[in-house]
């Protein structure tokens, strides 16, 4: 079934799309996606083949996440969400800490995006007994994937009603995992946009107000890309007055 799956992956290329798409998720030397190799496929393709191939077993799949190519270890985490979300309460606690331990495949933030979410953090939220403080643990890593993957885990928690979560980690997440050194480090720019969209997500689907009570005492310090992804929903006028660091804390209002 794998061998199935590699030839539909090499029929569905697209060598000049390929080519676009390593610029695109910055595959250069030095780069965050150094070394990955794109096909050329398409998120929607990827989503078709994975649904052609959700009987992959776990082993399957381990040797998918490992490929060089991304689309293949796309569709591996694809596979992955479906098998979660059809799974019983065994099958998701396999899977979940199946995809907790080859998170170093995990190493592009589509990746991250399309499954963070779907698998911890709808596991994480959903069963009883199962601590919060991994998501800490995770913004504490050294590794930029799993800093994202914390962040972008709590998505579930805001569609369900909660921000709590979100901005506890995105408070750890505000400088980069060389500040407990006692030097200021900005956190890379895909934890920047992460945090910050994750803060929007709660404006947008909670509560403006509670956002801002959260950004009044962090955002004249706040990296500038995280604030303007946080702020994007916002007036022109009010977005205005935060870069400008012309907001004031509501007391004094």
């Amino acid at each position: 079934m794998l061998i199935d799956l590699k030839e539909d992956v090499n029929k569905a290329a697209d060598p000049e799309k390929g080519k676009f798409l390593m610029r695109f998720f910055k595959t250069g030397v030095g780069q965050y996606g150094e070394n990955d190799v794109f096909y050329g496929l398409t998120v929607p393709q990827s989503r078709v083949l994975a649904l052609k191939y959700k009987d992959l077993s776990l082993q399957d799949i381990e040797k998918l996440l490992q490929s060089k190519v991304h689309e293949e270890r796309l569709i591996a985490l694809l596979v992955l969400v479906h098998a979660f979300n059809k799974g019983d309460e065994k099958a998701r606690r396999e899977i979940y800490d199946f995809y907790l331990a080859h998170t170093k495949y995990i190493n592009n933030w589509d990746l991250v995006d399309l499954s963070a979410d779907k698998i911890v953090g709808e596991y994480v939220l959903r069963v009883s007994g199962v601590s919060r403080a991994l998501l800490v643990k995770l913004a504490q890593s050294e590794n930029l994937w799993e800093r994202r993957i914390s962040i972008v885990a709590t998505y579930t928690f805001i569609k369900n009603g909660e921000y709590a979560d979100t901005f506890k980690i995105a408070d750890i997440l505000l400088d980069g995992p060389s500040a407990s050194s006692g030097r200021r480090v900005a956190p890379h720019d895909l934890i920047q946009k992460a945090v910050g969209w994750m803060l929007r997500e709660v404006g947008k689907r909670i509560s403006e107000e509670k956002l801002e009570e959260f950004l009044q005492t962090r955002y004249k310090t706040m990296p500038r890309t995280m604030l303007r992804y946080a702020i994007e929903r916002f007036s022109e006028e009010k977005r205005r007055k935060y870069l400008k660091g012309e907001i004031y804390s509501t007391s004094n209002r």
